[in-house]
């Protein structure tokens, strides 16, 4: 769905439609980002509804320079960074826990794909943020380097480089698992 009318918002235009239809179509996205961010459920659900009252606040101030998922999606990490700087949150243990799952036709292939994804999972939820974050970029939301560069605020070098650090990490530690199995 295109949000290229965005840019031309007048008074005219019902704000109310046009933010349930935003949080309809990027709500699973913004929570899915700051869950990634932070690693916990709960904080990516007051994030996602902080990002929603900023969005519905600040409605008018979109101008269009990058698309709208790109634009929710740097509301959110802005956000997300900001719960991760407070005292309250330094204090608080992180517990790591699994993405949703995917349905499998057999209960056997259930299983193994639901263990393998959620070790996969497991794999790219230990990177560094850094490392983390372009992951989830490029994999899932399948920004642009260009994209991700702007909503991060770091070069496309730097982006390129992080992504291959995470991949190299996520490969190596998958060959070594292979290679613990198979003796």
């Amino acid at each position: 769905m295109s949000f290229n009318y965005l840019k031309y918002l007048t008074s005219g235009i019902d704000r109310h439609a046009l933010f349930d239809e935003l949080m309809m179509t990027y709500g699973k996205d913004v929570w899915n980002y700051a869950y990634f961010i932070t690693k916990r459920r709960d904080l990516a659900e007051d994030i996602a509804q902080d990002v929603f009252v900023k969005v519905y606040e600040n409605l008018n101030s979109y101008r269009g320079g990058t698309s709208v998922k790109s634009w929710l999606l740097t509301i959110t990490r802005n956000t997300a960074l900001d719960y991760l700087k407070t005292a309250w949150f330094r204090k608080v243990q992180l517990f790591p826990s699994w993405l949703g799952q995917e349905k499998h036709r057999s209960a056997e292939n259930e299983w193994f794909g639901n263990e393998e994804k959620n070790y996969i999972w497991s794999l790219v939820m230990e990177l560094p943020r850094k490392q983390r974050e372009v992951m989830l970029l490029s994999t899932h939301y399948r920004l642009s380097m260009q994209e991700m560069s702007q909503l991060l605020g770091v070069t496309e070098g730097t982006i390129k480089s992080r992504l291959h650090r995470a991949r190299l990490c996520i490969s190596s530690s998958l060959t070594a698992n292979a290679v613990e199995r198979s003796e």
